[in-house]
């Protein structure tokens, strides 16, 4: 008779894939379904392909960059943090550097690399990896679980759900996870694009596209009320807004609403407007465009506010009207944008909604409705900032699904 505890993991995402490594064991059976011919495209696209895969500090500082869902999140950070991730992989050869303002790379700057760390430990720990074959249907027998793929039919003790969320479909996250969850009475909540840019209503800035800032405040507002408030990097595109500081912005956004911008650094309106009009106010004989770009702005972005203000570019701030001294300085303290709608599941880089959390035992990522079901990483009602953050919640609930998987268990 064969006693092996029988664990299948439905998708071969740093989530699957971690969790595989770390149940897998003496009288422990894994068999991992990836549907893709390899494993962890997604993973590989990961910070423009060198892998933000976490970010620095104390730990207990990520529970505010998941919305509303980061005290769920805490048993799981706490028992795998940021540290003990980098010393995963520094332990295997890949050393991690911290950048400037944060964000964890590993020193190589390739996810490609990661990626190698993830199969080597697999195939070392004897983890079945099954590549090219999709499943198609779960199910539950009794105490078993039913998993049927395109070539088989596997019966399992234990079944991971790992297939990540909606966004970026081309590497395979298709939500085919929020079905299987279904299939097995799990509650799954609305889904949408998490972590997506925002296109504009009459966008004036198309062709200043690339143009970046630091650090500004940027406000969105509903029916005139302000319903979120964010400081961070944004980037100037072809059709709107992107930049780490709107794509975690955009989980509070909706179309029609509108976004006010604070186009100097670390600075709300109104110190903006003031530090504006003093500037000009103090210009005398220089041109507007001289001190405006001496604030430190972009000078292609100044000569387009002042045209969409009308002011000449040659005015001279001595010259300038109180009444367009004070259009120009609106226009830099809360420059309106109009919220057109949000990039889709093919531009998004995260997943809003997904498996609900209400349905999972934050302390061990398994199913409080069906006994030996877990769920991890993307597929959860989970989304959190850039900058690392959910590449660490997929390797944190991995590591604690794994931990309760392969703690002892009664004889069969």
């Amino acid at each position: 008779m064969n006693d092996a505890i029988t664990t299948v993991i439905i998708g071969g995402g740093p989530a699957g894939l971690f969790c595989a490594l770390q149940a897998a064991g003496e009288g422990r059976s894994v068999i991992l379904f990836e549907k893709k011919p390899a494993p962890g495209r997604k993973l590989l696209l990961a910070g423009t392909g060198q892998c933000n895969i976490t970010h620095d500090g104390e730990i207990s500082g990520f529970l505010s960059r998941y919305g509303d869902h980061g005290a769920f999140l805490r048993p799981a950070l706490m028992n795998f943090t940021n540290r003990d991730l980098i010393e995963f992989f520094a332990a295997r050869g890949l050393r991690m550097r911290a950048e400037p303002g944060g964000k964890i790379f590993p020193e190589t700057r390739k996810s490609a690399d990661v990626l190698a760390v993830l199969l080597a430990e697999c195939a070392g720990r004897g983890v079945d990896l099954r590549c090219g074959e999709a499943v198609r249907a779960v199910s539950r027998d009794g105490d078993e679980f039913v998993i049927r793929t395109e070539k088989a039919t596997i019966r399992a003790d234990v079944l991971v759900i790992a297939t990540g969320g909606a966004s970026y479909p081309a590497t395979g996250s298709t939500g085919d996870g929020y079905a299987f969850a279904r299939e097995l009475g799990q509650p799954v909540t609305e889904v949408a694009p998490a972590l997506a840019p925002v296109y504009v209503r009459d966008y004036p800035f198309a062709d200043l596209a690339g143009i970046s800032f630091e650090n500004l405040s940027i406000s969105a507002y509903r029916d005139g009320k302000r319903v979120h408030r964010q400081t961070g990097d944004l980037l100037l595109t072809h059709t709107g807004l992107s930049g780490p500081g709107i794509l975690d912005a955009s989980r509070h956004i909706l179309p029609g609403d509108v976004l006010r911008v604070a186009f100097l650094p670390d600075a709300n309106t109104e110190a903006v407007r003031e530090r504006v009009v003093d500037a000009v106010s103090a210009g005398g004989v220089r041109q507007v465009k001289t001190v405006l770009c001496d604030l430190p702005l972009p000078e292609r972005f100044v000569r387009r506010l002042l045209d969409l203000a009308g002011i000449p570019p040659e005015k001279t701030c001595a010259h300038l009207e109180k009444k367009a001294r004070n259009a120009i300085a609106a226009s830099i303290a809360e420059f309106p944008f109009v919220v057109e709608r949000l990039g889709g599941f093919a531009e998004a880089m995260a997943t809003r909604g997904g498996v609900a959390l209400d349905g999972i035992n934050p302390k061990t990522m398994e199913s409080r409705i069906v006994p030996n079901l877990y769920c991890i990483g993307e597929v959860l009602d989970i989304d959190g900032d850039t900058g690392g953050y959910n590449l660490q919640a997929a390797f944190s609930t991995a590591a604690l699904a794994a931990r309760q998987i392969a703690a002892p268990r009664p004889p069969r």
